[in-house]
């Protein structure tokens, strides 16, 4: 029987942005396995996983808070993309495709946290 979480088309997208994440990482200069490389990794990463914690509150209220730490997460994904970006780690191309996954993801997350008020 799955998890009520595994269902959810924003958890679905969060994981396949870990996923692309995941894969760019491992291209970044080896001078950034614990700085950048990490960072950006941990924070695709908990998109999904506070979706998937969230789900398994009792109340409405609790769900939200977690999808806002998702929200927030999605965040700090961007601000890494950018910080890429500016050290030349990826191209304007690859750039633009993650920032869109990540608009989605975050209008996707808010759309969610409205529907629970």
């Amino acid at each position: 029987m799955p998890f009520k979480f595994e269902g959810l088309k924003v958890w679905q997208a969060s994981l396949e942005l870990g996923e692309k994440i995941n894969v760019l990482a491992d291209k970044f200069p080896q001078k950034e396995i614990f700085n950048l490389s990490s960072q950006i990794r941990r924070a695709a990463d908990s998109i999904g996983l506070n979706i998937a914690e969230g789900s398994s509150g009792h109340t409405n209220a609790e769900q939200k808070r977690f999808l806002l730490f998702s929200n927030r997460s999605v965040l700090e994904v961007v601000a890494c993309i950018i910080k890429a970006k500016h050290r030349n780690y990826i191209n304007e191309t690859i750039f633009a495709d993650l920032y869109q996954d990540c608009e989605v993801l975050s209008k996707m997350l808010s759309s969610f946290i409205k529907s629970l008020d």
